[in-house]
Protein backbone atom coordinates (compact mmCIF):
# COMPACT_ATOMS: atom_id res chain seq x y z
CA UNK A 1 0.00 0.00 0.00
CA UNK A 2 1.41 3.63 -1.11
CA UNK A 3 1.81 5.56 1.93
CA UNK A 4 -0.03 8.79 0.63
CA UNK A 5 -3.50 9.02 -1.17
CA UNK A 6 -2.67 12.03 -2.81
CA UNK A 7 0.10 14.49 -2.89
CA UNK A 8 -0.61 18.21 -4.09
CA UNK A 9 1.55 19.49 -6.59
CA UNK A 10 1.35 23.39 -7.44
CA UNK A 11 2.42 23.84 -10.91
CA UNK A 12 1.80 27.41 -10.75
CA UNK A 13 1.09 30.36 -7.87
CA UNK A 14 -0.22 32.69 -10.16
CA UNK A 15 -4.04 32.95 -10.31
CA UNK A 16 -5.40 35.24 -12.49
CA UNK A 17 -7.90 36.33 -9.65
CA UNK A 18 -7.76 38.03 -6.79
CA UNK A 19 -10.14 36.23 -3.57
CA UNK A 20 -10.29 37.77 -0.22
CA UNK A 21 -10.52 34.15 1.00
CA UNK A 22 -7.38 33.65 -0.93
CA UNK A 23 -4.59 35.68 -0.14
CA UNK A 24 -1.79 36.17 -2.87
CA UNK A 25 1.41 33.97 -2.74
CA UNK A 26 4.01 36.16 -1.46
CA UNK A 27 6.35 33.91 -2.92
CA UNK A 28 7.85 34.43 -6.44
CA UNK A 29 5.37 33.95 -9.03
CA UNK A 30 6.33 31.22 -11.72
CA UNK A 31 5.14 28.46 -13.68
CA UNK A 32 6.76 25.05 -13.38
CA UNK A 33 8.69 23.57 -16.21
CA UNK A 34 8.14 20.06 -17.56
CA UNK A 35 11.27 18.44 -16.67
CA UNK A 36 10.63 19.58 -12.99
CA UNK A 37 7.05 17.66 -13.33
CA UNK A 38 8.82 15.16 -14.43
CA UNK A 39 11.21 15.00 -12.16
CA UNK A 40 8.28 14.98 -9.35
CA UNK A 41 6.51 12.27 -10.68
CA UNK A 42 9.58 10.37 -10.38
CA UNK A 43 10.05 10.55 -7.18
CA UNK A 44 6.81 10.48 -5.50
CA UNK A 45 5.94 7.44 -7.95
CA UNK A 46 6.77 4.95 -4.99
CA UNK A 47 4.34 6.71 -2.81
CA UNK A 48 1.23 7.99 -4.13
CA UNK A 49 -0.57 6.82 -7.46
CA UNK A 50 -3.18 9.98 -6.85
CA UNK A 51 -1.82 14.16 -7.90
CA UNK A 52 -3.79 16.91 -6.89
CA UNK A 53 -2.74 20.65 -8.90
CA UNK A 54 -3.37 22.80 -6.43
CA UNK A 55 -1.98 24.69 -3.61
CA UNK A 56 -1.88 28.21 -4.94
CA UNK A 57 -2.86 29.45 -8.13
CA UNK A 58 -4.95 28.69 -11.15
CA UNK A 59 -3.82 25.52 -12.75
CA UNK A 60 -5.29 26.00 -15.95
CA UNK A 61 -3.30 28.97 -16.26
CA UNK A 62 -0.54 26.66 -17.22
CA UNK A 63 0.40 26.97 -20.69
CA UNK A 64 1.64 23.31 -20.87
CA UNK A 65 -0.84 21.84 -18.78
CA UNK A 66 -2.09 19.50 -21.14
CA UNK A 67 1.41 18.05 -21.84
CA UNK A 68 1.43 18.29 -17.89
CA UNK A 69 -1.40 15.60 -17.97
CA UNK A 70 -0.11 13.85 -20.57
CA UNK A 71 2.85 13.05 -18.80
CA UNK A 72 0.64 12.17 -15.15
CA UNK A 73 -1.02 9.49 -17.72
CA UNK A 74 2.28 7.92 -19.01
CA UNK A 75 3.53 7.62 -15.39
CA UNK A 76 0.35 5.96 -14.54
CA UNK A 77 -0.72 8.68 -12.30
CA UNK A 78 -4.62 9.88 -11.68
CA UNK A 79 -4.99 13.87 -11.46
CA UNK A 80 -7.39 16.24 -9.60
CA UNK A 81 -7.62 19.68 -10.67
CA UNK A 82 -8.99 22.34 -8.55
CA UNK A 83 -9.97 25.67 -10.54
CA UNK A 84 -11.77 29.19 -10.53
CA UNK A 85 -13.14 27.63 -13.90
CA UNK A 86 -12.86 31.00 -15.52
CA UNK A 87 -10.52 29.35 -18.16
CA UNK A 88 -12.45 26.33 -18.81
CA UNK A 89 -14.95 27.41 -22.19
CA UNK A 90 -10.98 27.78 -23.79
CA UNK A 91 -8.99 24.38 -22.57
CA UNK A 92 -12.12 22.25 -21.67
CA UNK A 93 -12.55 20.49 -24.98
CA UNK A 94 -8.81 19.67 -24.61
CA UNK A 95 -9.24 18.48 -21.22
CA UNK A 96 -12.06 15.80 -21.78
CA UNK A 97 -9.58 13.71 -23.76
CA UNK A 98 -6.82 13.47 -20.75
CA UNK A 99 -7.20 10.31 -19.72
CA UNK A 100 -5.44 11.24 -16.44
CA UNK A 101 -7.96 13.68 -15.20
CA UNK A 102 -9.85 11.41 -12.35
CA UNK A 103 -11.98 14.72 -11.05
CA UNK A 104 -12.13 18.42 -11.53
CA UNK A 105 -13.34 20.35 -8.79
CA UNK A 106 -15.12 24.25 -9.28
CA UNK A 107 -14.82 26.60 -7.01
CA UNK A 108 -18.27 28.59 -7.95
CA UNK A 109 -17.64 30.87 -4.73
CA UNK A 110 -14.79 32.66 -6.77
CA UNK A 111 -17.19 34.27 -8.66
CA UNK A 112 -19.32 36.63 -6.43
CA UNK A 113 -15.20 37.87 -5.33
CA UNK A 114 -14.51 39.35 -8.84
CA UNK A 115 -17.56 40.49 -10.57
CA UNK A 116 -15.74 42.90 -12.34
CA UNK A 117 -13.32 40.14 -13.83
CA UNK A 118 -16.12 37.44 -14.78
CA UNK A 119 -19.49 37.71 -16.33
CA UNK A 120 -21.75 35.37 -13.93
CA UNK A 121 -23.81 34.00 -16.90
CA UNK A 122 -20.95 32.88 -19.09
CA UNK A 123 -19.01 31.64 -16.50
CA UNK A 124 -21.41 29.59 -15.18
CA UNK A 125 -22.50 28.70 -18.64
CA UNK A 126 -18.53 27.25 -19.84
CA UNK A 127 -18.68 25.44 -16.25
CA UNK A 128 -21.85 23.96 -16.66
CA UNK A 129 -21.47 22.95 -20.69
CA UNK A 130 -17.73 21.17 -19.35
CA UNK A 131 -19.90 19.40 -17.12
CA UNK A 132 -22.34 17.85 -18.55
CA UNK A 133 -20.24 16.80 -21.63
CA UNK A 134 -17.77 15.51 -19.20
CA UNK A 135 -20.38 13.10 -17.45
CA UNK A 136 -22.41 12.29 -20.72
CA UNK A 137 -18.75 11.25 -22.87
CA UNK A 138 -15.95 10.72 -19.98
CA UNK A 139 -15.31 8.96 -16.23
CA UNK A 140 -14.31 12.21 -14.91
CA UNK A 141 -15.88 12.96 -11.35
CA UNK A 142 -17.09 16.49 -11.46
CA UNK A 143 -17.32 18.84 -8.09
CA UNK A 144 -19.23 22.20 -7.66
CA UNK A 145 -17.91 23.53 -4.84
CA UNK A 146 -19.43 26.70 -2.92
CA UNK A 147 -16.94 27.49 0.08
CA UNK A 148 -18.11 30.15 1.49
CA UNK A 149 -20.84 29.96 3.60
CA UNK A 150 -20.72 31.86 7.08
CA UNK A 151 -22.09 30.57 10.22
CA UNK A 152 -23.07 33.74 11.65
CA UNK A 153 -25.34 33.89 8.95
CA UNK A 154 -28.28 31.42 8.31
CA UNK A 155 -29.45 32.82 5.11
CA UNK A 156 -28.36 30.28 2.16
CA UNK A 157 -28.87 33.17 -0.43
CA UNK A 158 -25.50 34.99 0.60
CA UNK A 159 -23.74 36.03 -2.04
CA UNK A 160 -25.42 34.68 -4.61
CA UNK A 161 -25.22 31.07 -3.24
CA UNK A 162 -29.14 31.30 -3.88
CA UNK A 163 -29.03 32.01 -7.65
CA UNK A 164 -26.58 29.33 -7.98
CA UNK A 165 -28.43 26.93 -6.74
CA UNK A 166 -31.78 27.98 -8.82
CA UNK A 167 -29.49 27.48 -12.20
CA UNK A 168 -28.04 24.18 -11.06
CA UNK A 169 -31.50 22.87 -10.19
CA UNK A 170 -33.20 24.52 -13.59
CA UNK A 171 -29.83 22.85 -16.21
CA UNK A 172 -29.93 19.58 -14.21
CA UNK A 173 -34.28 19.03 -13.85
CA UNK A 174 -33.78 18.64 -10.48
CA UNK A 175 -37.13 18.03 -8.23
CA UNK A 176 -36.34 19.60 -5.13
CA UNK A 177 -34.98 22.70 -4.27
CA UNK A 178 -31.04 22.57 -3.30
CA UNK A 179 -31.22 25.07 -0.16
CA UNK A 180 -33.67 22.59 1.44
CA UNK A 181 -31.12 19.57 1.58
CA UNK A 182 -28.02 21.33 1.51
CA UNK A 183 -25.93 21.50 4.85
CA UNK A 184 -22.36 23.40 4.86
CA UNK A 185 -19.57 20.98 5.35
CA UNK A 186 -21.59 18.06 3.60
CA UNK A 187 -21.51 17.10 0.05
CA UNK A 188 -24.63 16.71 -1.90
CA UNK A 189 -24.67 14.00 -5.00
CA UNK A 190 -26.85 15.11 -7.51
CA UNK A 191 -26.39 12.61 -10.19
CA UNK A 192 -23.70 10.03 -11.11
CA UNK A 193 -19.94 11.26 -10.66
CA UNK A 194 -21.53 15.06 -10.33
CA UNK A 195 -21.15 16.59 -6.67
CA UNK A 196 -22.01 19.87 -4.96
CA UNK A 197 -19.86 20.36 -2.05
CA UNK A 198 -20.88 23.46 0.56
CA UNK A 199 -18.54 24.38 3.36
CA UNK A 200 -17.78 27.39 5.94
CA UNK A 201 -15.30 29.47 4.45
CA UNK A 202 -12.01 28.63 5.91
CA UNK A 203 -9.10 30.56 7.17
CA UNK A 204 -5.72 30.41 5.55
CA UNK A 205 -3.89 29.49 8.62
CA UNK A 206 -1.00 32.62 9.59
CA UNK A 207 2.05 32.53 11.80
CA UNK A 208 0.85 36.28 12.47
CA UNK A 209 -2.38 35.08 13.80
CA UNK A 210 -3.34 35.78 17.50
CA UNK A 211 -5.32 32.24 16.86
CA UNK A 212 -3.27 29.79 18.50
CA UNK A 213 -4.07 26.30 19.78
CA UNK A 214 -1.79 23.25 19.53
CA UNK A 215 -4.55 20.70 20.06
CA UNK A 216 -5.97 18.97 17.64
CA UNK A 217 -5.57 16.56 14.46
CA UNK A 218 -4.39 16.51 10.74
CA UNK A 219 -3.81 14.51 7.87
CA UNK A 220 -0.76 16.42 6.84
CA UNK A 221 2.31 13.77 6.39
CA UNK A 222 -0.54 10.99 7.09
CA UNK A 223 -2.72 10.77 3.88
CA UNK A 224 -1.52 13.41 1.99
CA UNK A 225 1.57 16.13 1.22
CA UNK A 226 2.35 18.79 -1.15
CA UNK A 227 5.20 20.54 -3.12
CA UNK A 228 5.06 23.65 -4.23
CA UNK A 229 5.92 25.24 -7.72
CA UNK A 230 9.36 25.77 -6.26
CA UNK A 231 10.45 22.00 -5.40
CA UNK A 232 9.11 22.98 -2.05
CA UNK A 233 8.03 20.14 0.30
CA UNK A 234 5.01 21.11 2.59
CA UNK A 235 3.13 18.58 5.06
CA UNK A 236 -0.11 20.09 3.73
CA UNK A 237 -1.93 22.26 0.79
CA UNK A 238 -2.89 24.86 3.69
CA UNK A 239 0.70 25.84 4.00
CA UNK A 240 0.68 28.19 0.76
CA UNK A 241 4.16 30.17 1.81
CA UNK A 242 6.04 27.47 2.21
CA UNK A 243 6.37 28.45 6.06
CA UNK A 244 6.84 24.32 7.25
CA UNK A 245 9.82 23.39 4.71
CA UNK A 246 10.56 20.07 4.59
CA UNK A 247 13.00 20.02 2.39
CA UNK A 248 13.47 20.49 -1.87
CA UNK A 249 12.74 17.84 -3.89
CA UNK A 250 14.65 19.22 -6.82
CA UNK A 251 18.00 18.86 -4.32
CA UNK A 252 17.05 15.83 -2.32
CA UNK A 253 15.15 12.32 -2.55
CA UNK A 254 11.46 12.73 -1.74
CA UNK A 255 11.87 9.53 0.64
CA UNK A 256 14.32 11.57 2.14
CA UNK A 257 12.31 14.22 2.52
CA UNK A 258 9.32 12.69 4.47
CA UNK A 259 11.32 10.66 7.01
CA UNK A 260 13.00 13.45 7.93
CA UNK A 261 13.34 14.32 11.69
CA UNK A 262 11.17 16.97 11.29
CA UNK A 263 8.68 15.38 8.99
CA UNK A 264 8.23 12.40 11.56
CA UNK A 265 7.80 15.12 14.52
CA UNK A 266 4.94 16.58 12.56
CA UNK A 267 3.60 13.09 11.71
CA UNK A 268 3.85 11.79 15.61
CA UNK A 269 2.70 14.95 17.36
CA UNK A 270 -0.48 14.75 15.49
CA UNK A 271 -0.55 11.02 16.86
CA UNK A 272 -1.03 12.49 20.36
CA UNK A 273 -3.15 15.31 19.01
CA UNK A 274 -0.99 17.87 19.23
CA UNK A 275 0.45 20.11 16.40
CA UNK A 276 4.15 20.70 16.97
CA UNK A 277 4.85 23.22 14.32
CA UNK A 278 3.98 27.19 14.69
CA UNK A 279 1.90 27.41 11.64
CA UNK A 280 0.06 24.24 12.42
CA UNK A 281 -0.89 25.45 15.94
CA UNK A 282 -2.37 29.07 14.54
CA UNK A 283 -4.26 26.45 12.10
CA UNK A 284 -8.18 26.14 12.59
CA UNK A 285 -8.61 23.83 10.36
CA UNK A 286 -7.74 20.66 12.75
CA UNK A 287 -9.72 18.53 14.04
Amino acid sequence: MKKFKKVYVEITNICNLSCHFCPKSKRKQEYMKLDSFERILNEIKPFTDYIYLHVKGEPLLHPQLEEFLDLAHSRGFRVNITTNGSFIGGIGESLLTKPALRQINFSLHSFGENPENIHKNNYLRDILFFSKKALKNTDIIVSLRLWNYDKKVKDETQKGNNEILQILEKEFELDYKISHILNPGKGLKISDRLYLNSDYQFKWPDTDDTYEDAAGFCYGMRTHTAILVDGTVVPCCLDGEGTINLGNIFNESFRNIINSEKAKAIYNGFSEKTAVEKLCKKCQFKI
